[in-house]
């Protein structure tokens, strides 16, 4: 029999506990980056997101960190791209109105929860989520009769209403004063003289016609003209 030697342990090898292994940090994936990117954005919007507050959250280095992006641009194109990753893409169906319809409405929802997103959109959008979209909505408005130049016209319609009535929406829930609405209409109908079709149309006036009400007939107008831009000269 060996003897013990001193300090080690009396109790019996098999009634030991394992000590736990110490806790690994997730692998730094590209993925993980533009996650952690959206949410930082839906928190803190554009000025927030910074490259040392990512690698701070992610608990990497900087020099970690830019092995996968090389400047906040790049986090962005990702970010943005990523988040049209939640609007589906239809199937196509019978009335080629009703598939961009489809596709409008979901676009906008993505934006709206995603407040920061709409004012980036302008940007050269190359993502794999965006690029399949686009081209959806394309295919659509060229089974409605759309081609060449109406095509690109049609396309930057529908485009420009969208991120156009999601910026404005996004702009206006993000104000932090709930009676900024009231506030304006009640400005608008104190200066009826100076602006009397404003003030009789309701112009912010959201308890008359909401901002959905608004957008669906938008968008059955901007529809309807991009199939008369189908329509040859």
């Amino acid at each position: 029999m060996t003897a013990t030697e001193p300090g080690a342990p009396t109790t019996p090898v098999w009634l030991r506990a394992v000590p736990p292994r110490a806790r690994r940090k997730p692998p730094l994936t590209l993925e993980r980056i533009v996650e952690l990117a959206v949410t930082v954005l839906d928190e803190q919007g554009v000025e927030g997101l910074t490259m040392r507050c990512l690698a701070q959250r992610l608990d990497v280095t900087a020099t970690a960190l830019y092995w996968h992006v090389k400047t906040k641009d790049d986090v962005l194109d990702l970010a943005v791209d990523h988040i049209f990753g939640d609007v589906p893409v239809p199937d196509d169906g019978d009335d080629w109105m009703d598939d961009v319809r489809v596709l409008v409405r979901a676009w906008r929802g993505a934006m709206l929860r995603h407040p920061w997103a709409p004012r980036l959109v302008g940007r050269p959008m190359l993502g794999p989520n965006v690029l399949a979209r686009t081209e959806f909505l394309q295919s659509a408005l060229v089974r409605g009769g759309c081609g060449g130049l109406h095509l690109a016209v049609a396309t930057r319609m529908l485009a420009n209403y969208v991120i156009g009535a999601s910026l404005t929406e996004a702009t206006w829930h993000q104000t932090a004063d709930p009676g900024a609405r009231a506030a304006a209409r009640d400005h608008i109908a104190a200066s009826a003289g100076a602006y009397p079709t404003l003030s009789a149309s309701g112009h912010l006036d959201d308890t008359r016609w909401d901002d959905d009400l608004l957008f669906e007939k938008g968008l059955d107008a901007v529809i309807r003209a991009a199939a008369r831009a189908g329509t040859p000269d």
